[in-house]
């Protein structure tokens, strides 16, 4: 397949994101065709001489940043702010996640390319949102995973709240703002007009609550920390066994029955405690010493082979190099090959969509880039020519 024929092909995006929420959400568009330039600071004038995310050839840029090209511009420049206007005029989304008043400072914000382009689709992420008492507090992950609920629910009931173990609140504000993004493409075919498409880590990760935040709004019920058990289906968690640990989800009355036959512990079924499903809710320490004393006896492997062949939902528990040597994973290609780049050769994530007809390659289509890689190809397409670009070079404007 071409990558022209992937669904955002001829969608030109300008990339001015940095760290992991925003270039999550272009990551989304470049994956699927899009013709991203991530616009940097040239090296002569940035301060930035290191990354939180670590080197640009560390494992976390270039699984970030891949399937852009690379252009510098310096922004504080009357004339890097022009090439950047030229730029716009010719794109169709811009993508930023400034604190709220850093792009109108740089006079990048959404009104500035919209007087350019009507057009354009600006997508704009923050911590806390684009206005409001809190619209220009810098946010980072941790800080909305408190600030969210999600670290008050997650962690060994009394031993002080836990953040999850990735960024989740980057990553799903910046999944929720490529679906944006997205969105605002498909209804500017309709309406021929561009838009403002706004989220933040906060909403995001307030939206990702889900059911816990379901219960707090309609039944007043503030969920509390569970460890490794599910708030509401019991028994589904985390069991010892002879040689380590696995997941089980045994609830509902089909399945548990299922799953005391399979331990030959029918006696479970019917025993007061854990007869019905509020029962088992309410016993659910007990009836964990029960279901432990039998799965201990036996492998991990013996007990996920036999789950599966009764149908009770049961799995091990992997490290991530577990992860990528499991068969399924293997199967779904999910370590993902980039070549050519100047990091070297290596696999990044693969995007998880697949699609019937409309589907990416087995291969990244273009490596991460080297900083500033692109530059003078896209002052070429912009219409300059060599003495120019030059000039611009000398002066650090690009």
């Amino acid at each position: 397949m071409s990558e022209y024929s992937l669904p955002f092909a001829g969608v030109k995006v300008l990339d001015l994101t940095a760290h992991r929420a925003g270039p999550t959400s272009v990551r989304l568009l470049s994956d699927w065709g899009a013709d991203t330039i991530k616009i940097e600071q040239p090296e002569a004038i940035s301060k930035d001489k290191g990354s939180i995310l670590g080197a640009r050839n560390g494992f976390d840029l270039q699984n970030l940043h891949r399937n852009k090209r690379s252009m510098t511009i310096d922004l504080k420049n009357p004339d890097g702010l022009k090439l950047f206007y030229d730029l716009v005029k010719v794109s169709d989304v811009v993508v930023e996640n400034f604190r709220s008043q850093t792009k109108h400072r740089l006079k990048v914000d959404y009104e500035s390319c919209a007087k350019i382009n009507p057009q354009i689709v600006y997508g704009s992420l923050s911590g806390f949102g684009q206005d409001g008492p809190y619209d220009n507090r810098p946010g980072v992950d941790q800080i909305l995973q408190g600030m969210g609920g999600l670290m008050s629910v997650t962690g060994i009931p009394g031993q002080g709240p836990v953040r999850v173990g990735i960024p989740i609140c980057d990553l799903t504000s910046g999944m929720f703002l490529g679906f944006g993004l997205a969105s605002a493409l498909f209804e500017r075919e309709r309406s021929g007009k561009g838009q403002w498409v706004q989220t933040s880590l906060l909403q995001a990760i307030i939206a990702m609550m889900d059911f816990q935040a379901a219960r707090v709004l309609k039944d007043g019920d503030i969920p509390k920390q569970m460890g490794n058990d599910h708030p509401t289906s019991v028994p589904t968690g985390v069991f010892e066994t002879k040689d380590g640990h696995i997941n089980i989800a045994a609830s509902g009355g089909v399945l548990y029955e299922r799953f005391c036959k399979a331990i030959k512990r029918e006696d479970l079924i019917e025993d007061p405690r854990f007869n019905g499903f509020q029962e088992r809710s309410d016993n659910r320490d007990a009836l964990r010493v029960e279901i432990e004393g039998e799965t201990r006896k036996q492998t991990s492997k013996h007990w996920v082979d036999m789950m599966q062949e009764i149908g009770v939902p049961c799995g091990p528990i992997y490290n991530m190099g577990d992860v990528f040597e499991d068969p399924q994973v293997k199967h779904l290609g999910m370590a993902w090959s980039m070549q050519g780049g100047s990091a070297g050769d290596f696999p990044v994530v693969r995007t998880p969509i697949v699609m019937s007809r409309t589907n990416v390659e087995d291969y990244v289509r273009k490596p991460t880039p080297d900083l500033g890689q692109h530059t003078d190809e896209v002052l070429k397409e912009l219409g300059f020519g060599d003495d120019q670009i030059k000039e611009f070079h000398e002066r650090n404007i690009v």
